[in-house]
């Protein structure tokens, strides 16, 4: 796939992520960001150019669709689409549209994008079974003043042993998100988020805090870790390094091609459970700036343990498969 192909792909991945138009000025400019780094990382100067022409409608799915004459790229392109689509939940009406504009202007037909529609579909609906639903009393993303006390915040000590443990089931999920990272199928990636609203939510259980999705995923938000962008960013470090494509039914790349900044999501994932542990074993009283300059400090050093976890990574990346994911997202 060449520099071209590519640049069609990724500007249909940021038209899908912008067809609903509810992206607030915090996650577009992440989505921003992310152009920025991937084209300055694989050399492609005109990204950034693109998603200011998707966000400014200069762009159409047509355009984009008129890069990409071979059937495999195409597929993928929609694929991808259909991801970015899916990553925040159901499809909006504005989205099925979109993607419906997309197949035709692909030359896909019903029989071609069925498949991956049901799968796809699949995984949202278990997405939804990520954490349970509740009544809320996590964390509130606004600027209001922190909850304190005259006798200042409430925090909780846990026993040495339920320290060991929640290090451990951190690590853990980081490795999935690793792993899943570094797969080649299209849709992996989608469950990454599904396991980090997982984490925090047993993060927050075990210091006495029900939650429900909506705030889990407002509070990895306010981290600055946005659901659309980290999404884009896993999509294009795959797409760029040559993990993603296919060609005669069977897929193209393999673990060994994938470079170690593949499994960004490691990191991520390592530096969101740090903040989800401090932040309810505090008391819950950082404000959003606080919890996002937080987790910028922890994502430093949890890129360092990303490249001495890398042979692991591999090794969980090895024995995944879809029923696996399933399960794992489910919590089975």
């Amino acid at each position: 796939m060449n520099i071209d192909q590519q640049t069609s792909i990724l500007a249909i991945a940021l038209l899908a992520a912008f067809a609903d138009g509810n992206k607030d000025d915090a996650e577009r400019e992440e989505i921003r960001r992310i152009a920025h780094a991937l084209g300055s990382d694989a050399g492609i100067a005109s990204l950034p150019r693109i998603y200011q022409d998707v966000l400014l409608k200069r762009t159409t799915v047509q355009t984009a669709a008129a890069g990409l004459s071979d059937s495999a790229h195409r597929q993928l392109a929609y694929e991808m689409a259909v991801c970015v689509c899916d990553v925040d939940g159901r499809q909006t009406d504005a989205e099925r549209a979109f993607l419906a504009t997309l197949k035709s202007a692909l030359q896909l037909d019903a029989q071609q994008t069925a498949a991956f529609d049901l799968q796809a579909d699949a995984m949202v609906d278990v997405a939804q079974e990520a954490a349970p639903i509740r009544s809320s009393v996590g964390y509130a993303p606004t600027p209001a003043a922190p909850k304190t006390s005259s006798a200042g915040p409430a925090t909780t000590v846990l026993p040495a042993a339920q320290e060991a443990a929640m290090d451990k089931s951190i690590l853990n999920y980081a490795l999935i998100n690793g792993a899943l990272e570094m797969l080649p199928q299209s849709w992996a990636s989608m469950a990454i988020i599904p396991m980090q609203v997982k984490m925090v939510y047993g993060i927050g259980k075990t210091y006495g805090v029900e939650l429900d999705q909506g705030h889990i995923k407002e509070f990895i938000a306010a981290a600055g870790v946005g659901l659309t962008s980290q999404y884009l960013e896993q999509f294009g470090r795959k797409l760029l390094g040559g993990l993603l494509g296919k060609a005669a039914g069977r897929t193209i790349g393999g673990l060994g091609s994938a470079a170690t900044g593949m499994a960004f999501s490691f990191a991520t994932t390592y530096a969101l459970g740090q903040l989800a542990r401090r932040y309810y074993a505090g008391g819950r009283v950082m404000s959003t700036a606080v919890l996002r300059e937080t987790f910028e400090g922890l994502l430093a050093p949890a890129k360092k343990m990303q490249a001495d976890y890398l042979p692991q990574i591999r090794d969980k990346a090895a024995t995944l498969d879809a029923g696996k994911i399933m399960a794992m997202v489910r919590g089975a």
